[in-house]
């Protein structure tokens, strides 16, 4: 392995010129340079304006957080197809490479589209500003995909990710700037501009199957999510078990809590993540589960509205966003309860909006600001009373 490492260095430093100032290939020094520090830790900091020098750089942040979710994305691939062999009713007689082998064809597609649309505007967009080609979209690229349903047509899905790429990033200033969460905003923008492809009980299973693997089911087949059964009225009718672990109707990578929970780990034990954030968040739909549970408002117990839909998704990978987020300590507390709280709030007022959590995201994201004003602003009138005395 140090071997190729060192013979990949050598060749990259041999066409490095052509990629420079005065090269054939100069135009494209971005493109070069995006692939040359992802591979690479860059040997250059900053000269001036830094206050803080860290080994680790930002593509190695976000290609932690990758790692994080990749058993959400596993596990996702295997529920999709678990999902269409049991609406079937062939799972018993499947097999392992069978279930994986189908949900792995689903969700494939749209992750290559995600990351070629996403990072393809984020190219061109580095060559037309000449800047460096930013990491952000690493992660985006991958959540995207997982907090959609399986049959999300993949031009809603390429219209999604320009979306938030172009509006909810770029015309911010990049990686480091936006003010919401990327991926939300994917999320916000099928929502609300196709929302029979994202809700409602007939796109949470796929339906066709793909290069012989899995079962093509009837046209008029339907199967809600517990949330959804729950908005039309009705129990869920997943057991709790099921829903831990991810045996349940849902957006791709939001299904299992012990799948998620393993990225949680990752993220807590390298330090990419606020437990301040993270905890916070639960406690405010912990609360607020609990507050409606007393007022009998809702017919679920409090800890199926943690398990359910995508709380603990938004909770471990999108509320702890660092750019989006309360940056202030103590702003990471009321920030993080405030999503949770608010997550709740919508799925048992509003029946038409079952999910919750990435609208409780959104709001959040908006009010990280302030929070974080409030926050410093109330520090500054302490110290200042403190003075004066």
């Amino acid at each position: 392995m140090i071997i190729i490492m060192s013979a990949l260095r050598n060749y990259l430093n041999k066409i490095k010129p052509n990629f420079q100032k005065g090269g054939k290939l100069h135009a494209f020094e971005s493109v070069f340079d995006g692939f040359e520090s992802f591979l690479y830790v860059p040997n250059t900091t900053a000269k001036s304006g830094a206050s803080i020098h860290d080994s680790i750089d930002s593509k190695r942040i976000m290609s932690f957080v990758v790692i994080a979710l990749i058993p959400a994305l596993l596990f996702g691939m295997y529920n999709v197809g678990y999902q269409n062999f049991k609406a079937a009713g062939t799972l018993d007689t499947a097999s392992f490479i069978e279930v994986f082998g189908f949900g792995f064809l689903a969700v494939l597609p749209k992750l290559l589209v995600s990351y070629i649309v996403g990072l393809g505007i984020e190219f061109a967009w580095a060559q037309w500003k000449h800047e460096e080609i930013q990491e952000g979209y690493l992660v985006s690229g991958i959540i995207i995909p997982l907090i959609i349903p399986i049959s999300t047509p993949l031009w809603m899905l390429a219209l999604a990710c320009a979306f938030a790429v172009i509006f909810c990033k770029e015309i911010f200033g990049g990686t480091g700037m936006n003010i919401f969460n990327v991926a939300v905003g994917a999320r916000m923008f099928l929502f609300f501009s196709y929302p029979l492809a994202m809700s409602g009980d007939k796109v949470w299973v796929a339906k066709d199957a793909i290069f012989g693997l899995g079962n093509t089911l009837p046209d008029g087949f339907t199967a809600a999510t517990p949330l959804g059964q729950l908005a039309q009225g009705s129990m869920p009718s997943a057991s709790l078990c099921d829903s831990i672990i991810g045996f349940i109707p849902g957006c791709i990578g939001e299904t299992s809590v012990i799948a998620i929970a393993i990225g949680a780990i990752i993220l807590l034990w390298t330090g990419i993540a606020s437990w301040k954030t993270m905890g916070s968040v639960f406690a405010g739909g912990i609360v607020m589960a609990l507050i409606f549970q007393a007022l009998g408002m809702t017919p679920i117990a409090w800890y199926e509205h943690i398990v359910l839909g995508g709380f603990c998704f938004g909770a471990v990978f999108m509320a702890t966003d660092p750019v989006t987020s309360a940056r202030t300590e103590k702003g990471k507390y009321f920030y993080g309860f405030f999503i949770g709280a608010i997550a709740v709030v919508v799925r048992v007022m509003n029946p038409g909006y079952p999910e919750g959590m990435m609208l409780a995201i959104f709001f959040g994201n908006m009010f990280a600001p302030l929070i974080d004003y409030c926050v410093v602003q109330g520090n500054i009138s302490r110290r200042a009373k403190r003075a004066i005395k």
